[in-house]
């Protein structure tokens, strides 16, 4: 789903990117369930799907749900969003997206490291947390940005069919990417920073 303005203001709350990211990591789930999840109320979980199915992210799985409990289901599998595009027309919004979806990110970063004791041995080792200080242009940070893009997608197994043909042992991971400029640049317009470029800003999936 290529994401609009409307739905850029939808979806720039830190719940509402958690709700769509569960949903199309495990699958159809009801308020309750996604509730005891996120640590919220049921009556605030149930709040913001209704509001992410009038934008069109979530919809009722018919299929499951009864007379007490309505599932929900992710209509879209992912979200793409032209974050140099949207902050040009909607820079509030596009800021409260962004920072959610940072919100989010540290949040389940912070869950996985408060069960890394506990983890395998394997899975301690395999685990990577790296902070790699660069000094390229935006026309190389895009190239790094796509060549990351290209091998992880040798990775992704998206669908039921390729998850279960997964190999044994095999367990959801979260890579997590931040390809962004360090804060200082100088902003737009004074002919000085990258932005006085192409244009050209971050863009990607969450």
């Amino acid at each position: 789903m290529v994401l609009d303005a409307k739905g850029l203001r939808a979806l720039a709350h830190p719940v509402r990117v958690q709700l769509v990211g569960l949903l199309r990591t495990h699958g159809p789930s009801t308020a309750t369930r996604l509730a005891d999840r996120t640590g919220l109320t049921s009556g605030a979980t149930s709040y913001h799907l209704r509001q992410l199915a009038a934008a069109g992210f979530v919809e009722e799985d018919a299929g499951r749900g009864n007379a007490r409990e309505r599932w929900w289901r992710a209509v879209h599998r992912s979200t793409w969003v032209a974050h140099a595009e949207m902050a040009e027309h909607e820079p509030e919004a596009t800021t409260a997206y962004l920072q959610s979806v940072a919100a989010v990110y540290a949040q389940r970063t912070q869950q996985v490291l408060n069960e890394y004791p506990s983890l395998p041995r394997a899975w301690q080792e395999a685990s990577d947390m790296s902070d790699v200080p660069l000094r390229l242009t935006p026309q190389e940070t895009e190239r790094l940005r796509d060549e990351l893009r290209a091998v992880v997608g040798r990775y992704r197994r998206d669908t039921p069919e390729e998850a279960a043909g997964a190999p044994e042992g095999s367990e959801r991971v979260s890579l997590i990417t931040l390809v962004l400029p360090e804060p200082g640049i100088p902003a737009a317009g004074d002919g000085t920073g990258p932005g006085s470029g192409d244009g050209n800003g971050p863009e990607g999936e969450a």
